[in-house]
């Protein structure tokens, strides 16, 4: 049996593991990120966060706010602000629609994985989301024991 191919330049960097929780993901998007030299390399070395991180639409562009890359020790003169808000590159018409469902139909639009893809760039995923209220938490944790409960049996039957 051969061996499948692994693409060495995929990287994920950073996890939103949360916002599945806190959130109904309704359709998620791959954008580009505007990054300086020294987030480059610290991202490469996998220092950031992007937990409590959003992004929002703002005089005809999508901004990243409140993610963290942490400071890369090595940049002497040109160094970045770790918490500074960075451009997020999507075409007209994702963006006309980003507005249409945070504007209109009240959805946030949240940070779920930062990763390079396989040719090196680093990309965001990006997900359309409506906030969960505490019921609905209660309602997916109940399906997910369910469902690992419902994997045990099966797995012990047969």
């Amino acid at each position: 049996m051969a061996k499948a191919k692994t693409d060495e330049n995929y990287k994920v960097i950073a996890e939103n593991r949360r916002a599945r929780y806190d959130y109904a993901i309704e359709e998620d998007l791959e954008v580009g990120i505007v990054l300086e030299g020294s987030e480059v390399k610290s991202l490469r070395q996998g220092g950031a966060n992007i937990a409590e991180s959003y992004a929002s639409v703002e005089d005809g562009e999508l901004w990243l706010v409140n993610s963290y890359i942490a400071p890369y020790e090595q940049a002497k003169m040109f160094k970045h602000d770790e918490r500074r808000r960075r451009k997020l590159l999507v075409n007209r018409k994702e963006l006309s629609r980003l507005w249409n469902a945070t504007a209109r139909k009240g959805m946030t639009i949240v940070p779920l994985v930062l990763y390079f893809n396989h040719r090196g760039m680093a990309k965001m995923k990006i997900g359309i989301a409506k906030g969960k209220k505490i019921h609905d938490k209660r309602d997916t944790s109940a399906k997910r024991d369910w469902n690992r409960q419902k994997q045990r049996l099966l797995k012990q039957a047969g």
